[in-house]
């Protein structure tokens, strides 16, 4: 009499599912510079190019660095899969998600690492912006959550002007369970809370040597109450008006320069 096979628990099919979605997954960027950056970076999957014969020629290095065979099309018929509003100027690369490894492969090993967290920022164009800051000021990493924050998508490649493709952004499953890895990394993990205390300097006095992480949350709601429990202490920017209030890209580049040890 044969064994009835075991039916597999919710969990496991769902993990199965989203692995295999994940591993269909592709992503079209757009723009010149997007598009070059990712054509010159060997880590990135490279499947589809569309372009006119002007961005063709704006690309030939890139291109032939890549060893990719453009699809030449005319402008009038550029029928890539993006928004049809995207400032795309004639440029078009389908590729795969990149894969930056663990969260240890990318925040261990700098002399004096800096990481930011993003706790539900979802605008592609913030989430842009903070790894083009992230990259400019020799940050570690930039992590989201796989839900509840911006995937790579060509908005956010074009707003990261080539960051994308040189500065890591990991998406881990849990932001607190996140934040608890760094911690026992050695990390001093600051939340930013407009009415924290402290300030981020303050907070630093005497520490900045210290591996140090930022946890900015979205505007409007910020950190979830979880997150503030998890994190070791709250932290603000010192304002020197009455309006206290950042764009939180500009808030991220703000906190990662305030927070750097500088002689």
């Amino acid at each position: 009499m044969s064994k009835k096979p075991t039916k597999k628990p919710q969990w496991v099919i769902e993990k199965e599912q989203a692995k295999k979605a994940g591993a269909g997954e592709t992503v079209w960027l757009f723009g010149l510079h997007a598009v070059r950056d990712a054509l010159m970076n060997p880590s990135r999957e490279k499947l589809r190019l569309i372009v006119t014969l002007n961005a063709k020629n704006k690309l030939e290095e890139a291109i032939s660095a890549a060893g990719i065979e453009p699809e030449v099309v005319d402008p009038r018929s550029f029928k890539a899969p993006i928004d049809p509003g995207s400032v795309h100027q004639g440029a078009a690369l389908e590729v795969k998600p990149l894969n930056w490894g663990s969260l240890a492969e990318n925040c261990i090993g700098a002399e004096v690492p800096r990481v930011i967290l993003l706790d539900r920022v979802t605008d592609p164009h913030n989430v842009g912006a903070i790894l083009r800051s992230a990259e400019v000021l020799g940050a570690s990493a930039v992590i989201g959550t796989r839900h509840h924050s911006a995937p790579e998508t060509g908005a956010l490649a074009k707003t990261a002007s080539g960051a994308l493709e040189r500065q890591p952004y990991l998406r881990m499953r849990n932001l607190s369970d996140t934040i608890v890895e760094l911690q026992n990394m050695g990390f001093l993990v600051l939340g930013l809370d407009g009415e924290a205390d402290e300030t981020i300097e303050q907070a630093l006095e005497g520490r900045k040597d210290r591996p140090v992480a930022l946890v900015l949350g979205a505007e409007g709601p910020g950190l979830r109450q979880k997150t503030k429990e998890t994190v070791d202490q709250l932290v603000k920017i010192d304002f020197a008006g009455g309006f206290g209030s950042l764009n939180v890209s500009n808030a991220a580049a703000i906190a990662l320069y305030a927070s750097r040890e500088r002689s």
